[in-house]
């Protein structure tokens, strides 16, 4: 059994690794976008911050992913590493596209579909949705919603706000200030997104030990946060540059003081649903924020066509993960027999 765990605890920090990268775009894409750091600095100030969020908010949201959304009696080894695989098949995917969809919910999708059609090899497929908690999934479905709105709103508040402040400030002289608190802002947002995005894989390595019986509870050891700190804030590290494009340029066009908002806005939204052991979409908060910030100045200034196929991109990422996942988990149970 040993050899199996070792393999999903390394598939699950690849995953990790894999989130960094794919995610970084969110951490860096204003900060670059409105040249207050360069590529390089950006993802070593947003490696950091993840690093550092390591012991911050407890692990509610990895108990949430890891024992909160699928039926842990019915959840082998297998389901766990046929979910992973699905959701780095996805992540892999939509990045090569440049679209910045929700490596949070690749990781959901993948690990319900592996479920699934664990259930469903066992009982037949009118039972495979028996093994999903739905009250797990009112909370991630709600902020899928929710999300990127609450960013949206947040951000064109605070450029209002900004706006009146410095009503009798020039653009130039606005952005001398900006310029140094996007640097405070943009730290805040990659700790909170190591705050949310790290305790997701912290919740399915967890989750292997258990079903492994390497743990007898539930409960998120110091070297399992450390290692997924760790991951996620190597991957960021890499950068991935193909979606800090669309985010950061194809979207809207930013300006410091418009990335503070967005950045500002999107924290606050990422920290909220942390605090309510909730595992949120980074990538959604933050394309909300970034439409807010440009709409503020007219609607045509977002492009909604861009928008529109992030959009479509974040509904097919939880079926499209779940599919994934099914598959291998079928291909895998060809070849090897479980009770």
């Amino acid at each position: 059994m040993w050899p199996l765990v070792v393999i999903i605890v390394a598939a699950a920090l690849i995953f990790d690794y894999i989130n960094g990268f794919h995610d970084a775009a969110n951490s860096v894409a204003t900060v670059v976008a409105t040249r207050v750091l360069s590529p390089f600095q950006a993802v070593l100030w947003a490696g950091f911050f993840n690093f550092a969020s390591v012991f911050s908010f407890g692990t509610g949201v990895a108990h949430t992913v890891g024992a909160g959304m699928v039926d842990m009696t019915m959840v082998t080894p297998y389901v766990i590493l046929c979910g992973l695989i699905g959701a780095i098949i996805w992540d892999l995917f939509t990045w090569w596209l440049g679209l910045p969809t929700s490596s949070s919910h690749a990781l959901f999708g993948g690990y319900a579909g592996a479920a699934m059609a664990h259930v469903a090899h066992l009982k037949g497929v009118a039972h495979a949705a028996d093994v999903i908690l739905w009250k797990g999934w009112i909370g991630t479905l709600f902020f899928m919603v929710a999300s990127p709105i609450i960013g949206l709103v947040l951000a064109y508040l605070l450029m209002v706000c900004i706006y009146w402040l410095f009503r009798r400030s020039t653009p130039r002289k606005m952005d001398v200030y900006f310029r140094k608190l996007q640097l405070f802002s943009a730290a805040v947002y990659s700790y909170a997104h190591g705050t949310n995005d790290a305790q997701k894989t912290m919740g399915i390595i967890t989750l292997v030990l258990v079903t492994g019986g390497y743990l007898e509870k539930f409960e998120v050891p110091v070297w399992v946060m450390l290692s997924a700190c760790g991951a996620i804030a190597l991957g960021t590290l890499t950068g991935g540059w193909r979606i800090v494009r669309t985010m950061g340029v194809r979207l809207t066009r930013l300006r410091p003081r418009g990335g503070f908002c967005a950045e500002a806005a999107a924290a606050t939204s990422i920290l909220l649903a942390t605090h309510l052991h909730i595992g949120v979409s980074t990538t959604h908060v933050i394309t909300g924020a970034i439409a807010g910030v440009g709409s503020i100045r007219r609607v045509k200034a977002v492009r909604w066509g861009v928008a529109a196929n992030i959009i479509w991109a974040w509904i097919f990422t939880i079926p499209a993960a779940a599919l994934v996942a099914a598959c291998c988990f079928s291909l895998i149970r060809m070849f090897v027999r479980e009770s």
